[in-house]
């Protein structure tokens, strides 16, 4: 059973259930949700123990030579002192290979007594998602996903945030937050809570917040990719910026340029040769909502362009290394700059 993390507290207040599945990478979002079922733990094991909170609480992480015999031994094992007891299972690659896959479901027929598992799993590859042993917790679990919040989608997750808390902000104010957060969603509630705590619940001005909150803003070289395969120009140098205000090595930004490139290349050399495009983008590894993203790079940059710029990212990966003479962080801002400004022709 799907779960929105907006739903969980008022699914957690009719009680818990014996299975809970937390997918994707947002630490904030996984952290509240954690957070969350641990408090409705900790208030059942209160409300059946007469007055004293007993609630026994394991973690497990899932490596290298994990023995999956653990949960089972768990299960059999008796808390002297607990009624309710807490696993977490932390699967950080989400693979937890065919032992673990059958461990995962036989869960989901047969709950551990006392119990209230989660397990939790970062965003899953295709392959995952199609899993036996995820479909089954998808069928028998409480499954929420802690995914990131989108760019355009930050000025109204902090609005509801402000919300919580008895504050408003104008939609230029909300635009400016979300500008100096944006990539770090645990800065964001940071900056929220700091609202909160130095004025009063009513309308922030403009001047206040600004007054108020740092530049947290942390990105990464994939939403760098992104920005540039989206044609976002304004984002696209923010993004460069704060990649260089970070101290971020030009090497550690053209790899990811690189593998975001190369499918799109090879996706246009099959559109050239007049192949399926949905065909192309399987068999180049782009799936869910990487399809439409490609899609609207497709129909902007040409085949020339593209591999124009793959030759360039090249020639960058030689400056930066000192082969050849140059600015890397230069030239990669020219590149992802230029390629954000084409527009459709």
């Amino acid at each position: 059973m799907q779960l929105a993390q907006a739903q969980l507290e008022k699914h957690l207040s009719q009680g818990l259930k014996p299975l809970y599945v937390l997918v994707g990478d947002e630490p904030l979002a996984q952290r509240e949700c954690l957070d969350a079922i641990r408090a409705a733990a900790r208030t059942q094991g209160l409300a059946s123990s007469g007055g004293q909170i007993v609630v026994e609480r394991n973690s497990l992480t899932v490596e290298r030579n994990f023995n999956w015999q653990q949960i089972e031994a768990y299960g059999q094992s008796i808390s002297l002192f607990a009624s309710l007891r807490l696993l977490e299972i932390n699967i950080p690659n989400g693979k937890p290979g065919v032992d673990g896959g059958k461990a995962l479901q036989a869960l989901t027929s047969k709950p551990l007594p006392d119990t209230t598992t989660i397990i939790i799993l970062p965003k899953l590859e295709r392959e995952a998602k199609n899993s036996a042993w995820f479909s089954a917790l998808e069928q028998h679990a409480i499954v929420i996903a802690n995914d990131e919040v989108s760019a355009a989608n930050l000025p109204k997750w902090i609005a509801n945030r402000l919300a919580q808390q008895g504050q408003q902000a104008s939609p230029q104010t909300l635009d400016f937050l979300a500008n100096q957060v944006e990539g770090n969603l645990l800065a964001a509630n940071q900056e929220v809570q700091k609202l909160g705590l130095l004025y009063p619940q009513s309308e922030l001005t403009d001047e206040a917040v600004r007054e108020a909150v740092l530049n947290v803003s942390r990105f990464d070289a994939f939403q760098l990719g992104e920005a540039v395969l989206l044609g976002d120009a304004a984002r696209t140098a923010r993004i460069l910026q704060g990649l260089q205000d970070e101290g971020e090595n030009p090497v550690a930004v053209m790899s990811p340029l690189m593998w975001v490139l190369r499918p799109l290349v090879r996706v246009k050399q099959a559109e050239a040769r007049g192949e399926n495009i949905q065909t192309a983008m399987t068999n180049a590894r782009i799936f869910g909502d990487k399809q439409a993203l490609t899609k609207r790079a497709l129909a902007r940059l040409s085949l020339r362009q593209l591999e124009a710029a793959l030759q360039k990212l090249a020639d960058i990966d030689k400056t930066a290394k000192g082969v050849m003479l140059g600015d890397a962080w230069l030239e990669i801002s020219r590149l992802c700059f230029g390629l954000a400004k084409v527009r459709r022709p």
